[in-house]
């Protein structure tokens, strides 16, 4: 009906109104808190770039994930910085790895914790490369039985979700076999389906100390332009046995996270990734924008895109302002 009948302000007039025809409700249950752990013990070192942050060993891991459970953040991905790197990214797959040693303690220590783990090496290769190198390039096919032998050994020291970064082509498939030939058939894996070659990844790679030696990830992360591109390797992951499947960027990948839902039924993933947390972080520090709203409203569009799961750095303080709001 035209206006004066049809009046749409009338389901706004009060916040209770509001809350009862919101269409998009944002839980922290929704929210993956990622985390980087370090050989070590009482360290809990800031990240520059990314204020808020820390390089925590594991003792201090398990304090930080006990404290976050409290508020509702029931899910974390590890991110490990080894004591050594080398040319193949061995401290990856090793028995006593800095992510192994943080699973074992966690799954004894933090019960009620979904504990999930990057499988990638870029943090663990001499290169900065997330695979064994074939003079300048990253040889995908050996670089797979590595990766399922990281997979393997995170699922044995208590990994309840693998999430695979590499964007290898064909590495969910052999994770998935080898994950079910070591008896793991039970363990889930969130790939990054369509990770893209994107600029706002500069803070992670401070933080994982992850940067490239030489070159680029062009060649195997994908081209910022493309979205009909993240379909395709989304359907590739789907068929090789991927449980969740994961968009990253979040913020200017909006569309693609969109295009995503429509395509598949099965769990999605939005990884809001270190470059937008600190541009909020820098311009709330001047005092520019209210860190909580826009922390809030930002949340809250990801999962209005389409996603299911939202990784995010800000998953502790988004808890616990939700905390407050609903009491």
């Amino acid at each position: 009906m035209p206006f004066p009948q049809d009046r749409p302000r009338r389901l706004r007039r009060t916040p209770m109104l509001r809350g009862l025809v919101r269409e998009t409700t944002l839980l922290a249950s929704d929210l993956i808190w990622p985390l980087f752990v370090v050989p070590g013990k009482n360290v809990k070192t800031p990240i520059a770039s990314m204020p808020g942050q820390y390089h925590l060993s594991v003792d201090k891991l398990v304090e930080e994930v006990k404290a976050a459970r409290d508020l509702g953040v029931l899910a974390i991905i590890l991110f490990g910085l080894p004591e050594g790197k080398d040319e193949t990214g061995s401290q990856a797959y090793a028995r006593d790895g800095i992510v192994q040693q943080a699973l074992e303690r966690l799954k004894a220590e933090a019960p009620g914790v979904v504990l999930m783990t990057d499988v990638c090496l870029c943090e663990y290769t001499s290169h900065g490369h997330c695979g064994v190198l074939k003079g300048e390039e990253v040889d995908n096919d050996p670089t797979l039985d590595l990766l399922a032998r990281q997979a393997v050994s995170h699922a044995k020291a208590g990994a309840d979700v693998i999430a695979p970064s590499d964007m290898m082509d064909g590495r969910v498939g052999r994770i998935r076999t080898a994950l079910d030939e070591a008896g793991f058939s039970h363990i889930a894996i969130m790939s990054y389906a369509a990770k893209y070659a994107s600029a706002f990844y500069g803070p992670f790679r401070e933080a994982a100390e992850s940067a490239p030696a030489f070159g680029d990830r062009r060649g195997y992360q994908m081209d910022p332009a493309n979205a009909r591109e993240a379909l395709r390797e989304v359907d590739l992951d789907v068929e090789e046995g991927a449980d969740i499947v994961m968009v990253k960027p979040a913020m200017a990948y909006m569309d693609v996270i969109r295009r995503v839902r429509r395509r598949v039924d099965l769990p999605l993933a939005a990884y809001n990734v270190s470059g937008e947390y600190a541009m909020v972080k820098a311009a709330a520090e001047r005092g520019w924008i209210d860190e909580k709203a826009i922390v809030l409203e930002l949340l809250t569009g990801i999962k209005r895109a389409g996603a299911d799961l939202i990784l995010t750095y800000f998953a502790p303080d988004a808890a616990r302002w939700l905390k407050e709001a609903h009491g």
